[in-house]
């Protein structure tokens, strides 16, 4: 079964797009292809949507399900004049908080993403700048990490650190375990002051060999063979030096990340 999707948004569209994929993943078996159409914000740009659909409508003979998150309710009813499937993200909260609140929804456009906190961006700019400069041991002056991600290359250590800065304004560096710290299985010593910061990363051997085969095509570095020695010292030196464990093979860096925070204590909400 193949289904269209549209996410949109009068705004950015990521709410929409995260949450409506966060919903269609419980449906196995169906295939959706997802569109995104960000910056909804007035009425011609509503009607330009509503014909998109009510065409996609028609070539394929089935509705397709839009997921909402437009605050102006004016908009929402131009989209939905296409005949889609409206899945408004915002509505069952709307109701019970105005009445909750006793005040009624502005239906104010692009609130979603907006830059209401310079302190907070600028703090996700400088956490994004320390990723990059801190990034695979470039720097090992850790003082001002909040995190240390430790493991073998390509086991998720930069993706996750990049996460964490961009959405968080966590100061995250990562440090590569090179064969001579694995064959020493001793804890670094630009690592060691830095012991309570410090989080590892490991993945399944076969992937890990998958993902280096596409870096390093025919290299010894990407032989299954290499990648099994590197995981099991690695995963030796983890555990002498007790140091928190986590196996990114099937796990998505927004979990990665929670999983982090939560056995370091550190609390930082989404920007």
């Amino acid at each position: 079964m193949r289904r269209t999707v549209f996410f949109i948004s009068d705004s950015t569209g990521i709410t929409a797009e995260t949450i409506g994929n966060s919903i269609l993943a419980q449906f196995e078996g169906v295939h959706f292809d997802t569109h995104r159409l960000p910056f909804v914000d007035d009425a011609i740009k509503a009607e330009a949507a509503a014909l998109r659909i009510k065409t996609k409508y028609a070539q394929e003979g089935q509705r397709p399900i839009v997921v909402n998150t437009m605050a102006d309710r004016r908009l929402c009813d131009i989209v939905a004049e296409s005949g889609a499937l409206m899945m408004d993200v915002f509505a069952p909260f709307m109701e019970p908080l105005e009445d909750e609140l006793g005040a009624k929804r502005s239906g104010a456009v692009n609130r979603s993403h907006g830059l209401v906190d310079f302190d907070r961006y600028e703090a996700r700019i400088n956490a994004t700048n320390y990723a990059l400069a801190h990034d695979d041991g470039l720097d090992v002056n850790y003082n001002e990490s909040d995190v240390v991600l430790v493991g073998v290359s390509r086991s998720g250590k930069t993706p996750t650190c990049l996460y964490m800065a961009l959405h968080y304004g966590v100061c995250a560096a990562n440090y590569p375990l090179t064969d001579d710290d694995l064959d020493k299985l001793e804890l670094p010593s630009r690592l060691k002051p830095y012991r309570s910061r410090l989080f590892g990363l490991t993945i399944d051997p076969m992937r890990l060999a998958q993902i280096r085969e596409q870096r390093r095509p025919g290299s010894k570095y990407a032989t299954l063979k290499q990648c099994q020695w590197e995981l099991a010292q690695a995963d030796k030196l983890m555990r002498r030096e007790n140091i928190p464990v986590l196996n990114t093979t099937h796990t998505s860096i927004e979990e990665i990340s929670s999983k982090i925070f939560e056995h370091l204590g550190i609390e930082r909400h989404m920007y």
